[in-house]
Order: C-alpha cells, then structure tokens, then sequence
C-alpha cells in the first residue's frame, strides 16, 4: 500500500511541479558552474548504496561530508544555495529516487554514506530495513539540530507506528515546516 501510495503521488508531484523544477534547473545552471544535479551517495534500505539527486546548493569543489560538519558551511554555498536550501528546492529531485523505489515520501532521511555512527546506530536499532524517505518523523521534530541518538531514536519510533495516516501526519508537518523555513540551519 505505501509503495502505491509512493508512486501515485510521486507522478502527481511531478506533474504539478514540471515547470517549478525546470526553473530550478535553470536558474542553478545559470549561477554556478557545474552539473545542474548533485549526485549524493546514500544508505537505503538493508544498508545499500544508491545515488541520491539534488539540485545542486553547493560549490563542486566542497567537501563529501555531512554540510554540519564543514567549518563553515556558508563558504561553500552557490550563489541560490542558501535559497534552495531554506525551501527545500534542492530536494525536488528526489522524486526521481522515490519513482525509483529508492527512497519513500515518509522514512528516515538517507545517511550519507560516510555517516558510520548513524548507520550503525540505525541497524542496530533495526531502522535499516526501512526505505530512507524525503521527510520523516526525525526531521519535523528538530531536523539538522538534532543529536544523533535523538535522530535515530524518532527513527525507531517512526518504525514502531508506521502507518498510512502516520505518514500523512508527517507530509503536513513537513509542508508546515517548509513554508515558515523551520529547522534549517544553512
């Protein structure tokens, strides 16, 4: 049920949303030189590495780790990065994945691959056997502020209620969050 769920909304979004990613796309070919995509390595489900699409926020030349974990993570911004970022436009092209069977509306956020306490964390906790998702219970409760243990701790809760009604209790906080810019740090 969730993967129909998935794919029918999925196709929905990208109908209704064909024109904003276009601008997108455009709009970061223009301001930056470079590939329009990021392309991110990231843990799926049972631990596999796939390859994650965003619109691209950052500088080619930035560092592959987590963007808190930069000195300062401003530097590395494109000059529309910090936009996309605060909207979640960059995000847009994960459809591509969720399509795919990659990656859920609803799950927890795909770790990067280089992420080895929360990928460990996760599978201990049993979270891994789970699709990563675009939003999660983890991200509308404190997102990119939240401590690892807390993170996968909401993870586990999420695992433990999943539901369909669940799921789009989480898709409204997210909608929520996007349009006032909570939780975003850069």
């Amino acid at each position: 049920m969730k993967r129909l769920f998935d794919l029918a909304l999925a196709l929905v979004a990208t109908l209704f949303l064909v024109l904003p990613i276009a601008v997108v796309a455009l709009a970061v070919r223009l301001t930056s030189p470079g590939p329009v995509l990021y392309w991110s390595d990231r843990v799926g489900r049972h631990n596999h590495i796939f390859r994650m699409p965003k619109f691209r926020s950052m500088r080619i030349d930035t560092p592959a780790v987590a963007t808190h974990l930069l000195q300062n993570p401003d530097q590395w911004l494109t000059p529309i990065g910090s936009f996309l970022r605060k909207s979640s436009l960059d995000e847009l092209p994960q459809l591509w994945s969720i399509l795919r069977g990659d990656m859920s509306f609803v799950g927890p956020r795909p770790a990067l691959f280089n992420q080895n306490d929360l990928i460990a964390l996760r599978t201990e906790k049993g979270v891994h056997k789970m699709l990563p998702g675009l939003t999660g219970w983890a991200q509308v409760n404190g997102r990119d502020e939240l401590p690892i243990p807390q993170k996968v701790q909401l993870d586990t809760e999420y695992l433990q209620r999943q539901s369909l009604s669940f799921d789009l209790k989480i898709l409204w906080i997210t909608a929520l969050k996007v349009l006032v810019r909570d939780g975003v740090s850069h």
